[in-house]
């Protein structure tokens, strides 16, 4: 999106009139019938909400932009953004073919001293790139929709103390329901499956092989990531659900192995193998190993003769 205006959008008041919407029934949460929503208003442009939104679109065809990373679907989705995101929607021609879906807004000053104000950071898929949507079978939209329903007949009643932390605790169950749909599709999604792990392999054994570990050391998590055109957090999410390690521990796992093939079939001292895989220090490596092994390189080593 270079030499593009982004459109930043403060409040979600802001949010409704762009949009052609009634003012929202409350100035920090609203929940929308996307199905009201043109979306040619927002078309080729650039945006940046200041608050939480989450979607979901049972009928998107059309190209969709978070920052440098873009997908093309041609099925329903559901997305999440944080604050700050930059946003773009490039539509296919059919700008006025109907549309279905809910979309659910949330500033962060309705968090304001409650402890989803911090947890909230800790799901990560808030800051999945594009090509890591969520993909809903119907009853798990069900369900969705069910919570976004009740958070929006409670904001549109009588408002009292109860209000907000009725709200707070449905919208607390809405991501936990999206957690455990994101661990579902890590496992039977294609793309977000084994399918990956083979690419990740493939990855880091040319990395190993070719020489980088000596010139640039041990890969970092953001490097795997990108090469491999993933979030860091999906990646890590990913690895999790399939193999029980963080994306660390699993770049460590592989290094390590690449180690033994070292230690079992060539004449190097560990210090020549230690510097080789990028390690400044012999003793930062040996401590690695065991802690991965549970023997030292020359222990190892040893019980191969």
């Amino acid at each position: 999106m270079q030499n593009r205006v982004i459109h930043k959008i403060n409040t979600i008041s802001e949010y409704h009139k762009v949009m052609g919407l009634p003012k929202p029934e409350h100035p920090l949460i609203s929940v929308i019938d996307y199905g009201s929503i043109q979306l040619h208003c927002m078309a080729n442009r650039g945006y940046m909400f200041d608050f939480y939104s989450i979607l979901i679109d049972r009928d998107f065809k059309g190209n969709m932009k978070y920052g440098q990373q873009s997908g093309v679907f041609e099925e329903g989705v559901m997305f999440f953004m944080s604050p700050g995101q930059v946003f773009e929607v490039k539509a296919y021609e059919e700008e006025n073919a109907a549309r279905s879906g809910w979309l659910l807004l949330i500033h962060p000053d309705f968090l304001w001293k409650t402890a989803l104000a911090k947890t909230i950071r800790n799901y990560d898929y808030f800051d999945y790139f594009v090509n890591e949507a969520l993909f809903l079978s119907d009853k798990e939209e069900k369900s969705v929709v069910a919570i976004m329903e009740n958070m929006a007949r409670e904001y549109c009643s009588n408002i009292d103390k109860f209000s907000a932390p009725v709200i707070i605790a449905q919208l607390e169950l809405l991501l936990i329901y999206a957690d455990r749909f994101y661990q579902r599709q890590f496992i039977t999604r294609k793309q977000s499956g084994h399918s990956i792990l083979d690419r990740l392999e493939a990855l880091l054994d040319g990395y190993f092989k070719n020489g980088e570990l000596t010139v640039d050391g041990m890969p970092t998590v953001q490097y795997v990531a990108a090469s491999l055109n993933l979030s860091a957090g999906y990646l890590s999410g990913l690895l999790k659900t399939l193999t029980g390690k963080s994306t660390q521990h699993y770049i460590q796992d592989r290094l390590i192995e690449h180690a033994k093939a070292q230690l079992s079939t060539t004449d190097q001292s560990v210090s020549e193998i230690a510097y080789g895989l990028g390690f400044e220090h012999p003793q930062s490596f040996s401590r690695l190993f065991k802690a991965k092994t549970s023997l030292s390189p020359l222990d190892f080593r040893a019980s191969f003769n």
